[in-house]
């Protein structure tokens, strides 16, 4: 494992995540399956990763639960632990600090963090006191680092990191959001700041682990032996802000790979960087459908379906996952459910594509 210094500590480069652990679906709320759990978190602090990430609302707090009886088998010097106060879950931060301390069996949190700060509940994190409450813990030794996790615009994440001198901030940074989001302007307002960055979401949940078959045999053909996953990985190690860069691991393959990828310090060199935007590029390429919103199709749809809008939440479905469809599930509009198939939208579909089939894909998920 390798290791990067961090103030007075030294952290692991790859940090556990416990947002997806293994579940028991056989059981009522499914709870974390603690065998598997427990024989990942073996495997991995055996391996050097001393760095260990929950939150109150994970898993309905089962994370923090799952931590807090794992890890106490280990000497509590032996790892850093960090959780997240969410405004949202419930505002009373001296209750649930206090609740948090309790579930994860410790008596202090080594890295804390606003949860999740947006620009439509920053407000709430500056209004509410939970800042100087948390300045007040950390004076007391209950918090050793302070910081905040960021869903936000940039010119919301400008305002809040300037409000303190924050130890460090979670963003989630990965290739595909550098390319085609807002990550590599959340980096560079950060490391403007001289802010350490912890990252989330580095393989996008899991997005880019797989690709299309053409974008993966791009990145194949350079390296046969490295997984697709790995390439992610590899790529944010060439930041020089990046201090710890958290997976949420839900099997032991997964953990191998990761491992492996972290024993050294090898990063993508610049003509690697080339050749994995190129495979990015054409994974979004190939999966997206190429919708002009003409709205040529609408007309004779006998449903009254809202056909480009559709073929919005398809892309996003394809990026981003199941939050794609929450819309849909919940709309009282025509959905992909209402389709008949019947092919008159395809009719005057100037890109050629082949609606009905891709109502057909929709239909399956919702």
């Amino acid at each position: 494992m390798i290791f990067k210094p961090f103030k007075d500590i030294s952290l692991s480069r790859l940090g556990m995540g416990n947002m997806r652990l293994p579940q028991r679906f056989d059981l009522p709320e499914n709870p974390i399956d603690r065998e598997k759990g427990r024989e990942m978190i073996d495997l991995i602090m055996k391996s050097g990763v001393n760095y260990y990430d929950t939150a109150y609302v994970y898993n309905g707090g089962d994370s923090e639960r799952f931590l807090g009886e794992i890890l106490a088998d280990y000497d509590r010097d032996s790892y850093y632990l960090a959780t997240k106060f969410n405004y949202g879950a419930n505002p009373d931060y001296k209750a649930v600090f206090e609740e948090q301390l309790k579930r994860c069996n410790t008596d202090h949190f080594d890295f804390y963090l606003l949860h999740a700060v947006g620009d439509g509940n920053y407000q709430d994190y500056i209004k509410c006191g939970c800042i100087e409450y948390f300045k007040e813990l950390k004076k007391q030794g209950k918090i050793k680092y302070l910081g905040f996790s960021a869903h936000a615009s940039h010119e919301v994440l400008r305002k809040f990191s300037d409000l303190e001198k924050w130890d460090f901030t979670q963003i989630q940074l990965n290739y595909y959001d550098w390319l085609f989001g807002g990550a590599k302007g959340e980096y560079e307002i950060l490391a403007e700041r001289n802010v350490p960055v912890i990252v989330m979401e580095p393989v996008r949940g899991g997005r880019l682990a797989s690709l299309t078959p053409e974008a993966e045999a791009v990145l194949k053909e350079a390296h046969p032996d490295w997984s697709i996953a790995s390439w992610a990985f590899r790529w944010v190690k060439r930041l020089p802000q990046v201090q710890v860069v958290l997976s949420g691991m839900s099997n032991m393959e997964q953990v191998r790979d990761n491992l492996n990828t972290f024993s050294d310090d090898r990063a993508l060199t610049d003509e690697e960087e080339k050749l994995l935007f190129k495979a990015c590029d054409m994974f979004k390429s190939q999966i997206q459908v190429p919708c002009t919103g003409c709205r040529y199709c609408c007309d004779n749809c006998p449903s009254q379906i809202d056909i480009p809008k559709i073929m919005t939440v398809c892309n996003d479905y394809r990026i981003n996952g199941e939050w794609a469809l929450h819309g849909l599930r919940d709309s009282d509009k025509p959905t992909p459910k209402d389709c008949l198939g019947c092919g008159e939208c395809t009719k005057h579909c100037p890109q050629g594509i082949d609606i009905p089939a891709l109502m057909s894909e929709m239909r399956e998920k919702l």
